[in-house]
């Protein structure tokens, strides 16, 4: 682990601090990106990693930014993020996610975000303790709890995965 944080990592710190919570940010020798990558490096179960899956909502002219917080072991199902919202949804381009949020993919965490994302926590991440999430960078992570998500993000709980 570094000792100090990247520019990202530490903005999003701040953002954590700012809004009263105490979970730290840490930046990992070796890449978080993917779920896989990051429970290596964490040393938990790919199940505990909540990855930021970015999607644009809506239709054209009127699309936004919608964010499946999912557990990392699952695949997102599209038709279930349309029943539960009521918008259409496509994968987000590289160049999406970075204005929409701020992060590059791969960093994306689940709050601190440039604009207003909506958001949906798969269900799947309610049954453990801690679970852990990007925190600004593809190298850096924080630990927290499936509660402490919901409140975060004020984020909607449900089934996202494909079954």
């Amino acid at each position: 682990m570094m000792a100090s944080l990247s520019a990202s990592a530490q903005q999003f710190q701040d953002h954590l601090a700012a809004r009263g919570y105490s979970n730290q940010v840490v930046e990992m020798p070796a890449s978080t990106r993917t779920s896989s990558e990051a429970a290596a490096a964490i040393g938990c179960a790919v199940a505990q990693i909540a990855k930021s899956i970015i999607f644009k909502a809506g239709s054209d002219g009127l699309e936004f930014a919608l964010m499946v917080a999912a557990s990392g072991i699952n695949r997102v199902d599209e038709k279930k993020i349309l029943a539960s919202t009521g918008n259409p949804v496509k994968k987000a381009e590289a160049d999406f996610v970075r204005q929409q949020t701020g992060y590059v993919i791969g960093g994306v965490p689940p709050t601190g975000h440039a604009r207003l994302v909506k958001t949906l926590i798969d269900e799947d991440l309610m049954q453990y303790d801690e679970i852990w999430a990007a925190a600004g960078t593809p190298f850096a992570v924080f630990k927290l709890t499936p509660a402490q998500l919901v409140e975060m993000t004020a984020g909607s709980v449900a089934n996202t995965r494909v079954d």
